[in-house]
């Protein structure tokens, strides 16, 4: 199957992390993957959730939003509440940036990075994960400038990707028409170490055997390494 603009099936889309694009935030950062595009913005409280006060121990949390127009047709706003499958992106955004920081570390406040997709072409979550993390890695270092912590909690770098089986080949960084066709499409989140923090996947027909499972995984990781590079540039680091 031939992609978009002659992609090959082991290439990202073309990646561009801007940092500092929500300038009110402790820390912000666009990401743009192909024409897929997350504004991701840090903010940091000074409390914490009820049920996490005096543990000596701080808070990171993720929320997601699509804009209405962020799809080729207009998606309602979710007024009455978050429907269940943002709820269930906003939970991995959340767990996949936990797994970057030493919460004792952050001390007992809350950051929450929202992410609001601009425009929608697959990966949105993948990226909303990636960018979020450059995101959440600036406000720490913003409580650091500002004399608020000794040092950064962040431990670790996290960056996902999306992977799939579309008509019998592997490909990395699906689009959402690559997505939508699909024979098994995987999101994999990863650390700079190459552990994984998860792994989301699933066989839309045929099962999938065991081999192609791994050589998705296998696909996804040396994407994940392209988009940590990506991260590091952007902090400057």
């Amino acid at each position: 199957m031939e992609r978009r603009a002659g992609r090959r099936h082991d290439q990202l889309r073309p990646l561009a992390i801007t940092p500092g694009a929500a300038p009110y935030a402790e820390g912000s950062a666009l990401i743009v993957c192909g024409d897929t595009r997350v504004l991701c913005a840090a903010s940091v409280e000074e409390s914490l959730p009820g049920w996490l006060r005096g543990q000596g121990r701080g808070w990171v949390t993720g929320e997601y939003a699509l804009l209405p127009r962020a799809t080729l047709t207009r998606n309602r706003r979710e007024r009455a509440g978050a429907s269940g499958r943002t709820q269930e992106i906003q939970r991995l955004i959340g767990r996949s940036l936990r797994a970057a920081v030493d919460l004792e570390a952050l001390g007992e406040r809350t950051i929450t990075v929202d992410c609001d997709v601009l425009q929608a072409d697959g990966g949105t979550r993948t990226a909303a994960i990636t960018g979020g993390y450059v995101a959440l890695a600036l406000a720490c270092a913003r409580l650091v400038a500002e004399g608020k912590l000794a040092t950064s909690p962040i431990i670790r770098a996290v960056a996902a990707v999306s992977a799939g089986v579309v008509g019998g080949t592997l490909m990395l960084d699906l689009d959402y028409t690559e997505d939508s066709s699909a024979d098994m499409d995987c999101n994999v989140v990863m650390t700079d170490t190459g552990a994984f923090v998860e792994v989301q996947a699933t066989a839309e027909g045929e099962p999938v055997p065991p081999t192609a499972l791994n050589a998705l995984l296998e696909l996804a990781a040396g994407g994940v390494a392209q988009l940590l590079a990506a991260q590091r540039e952007a902090l400057g680091m």
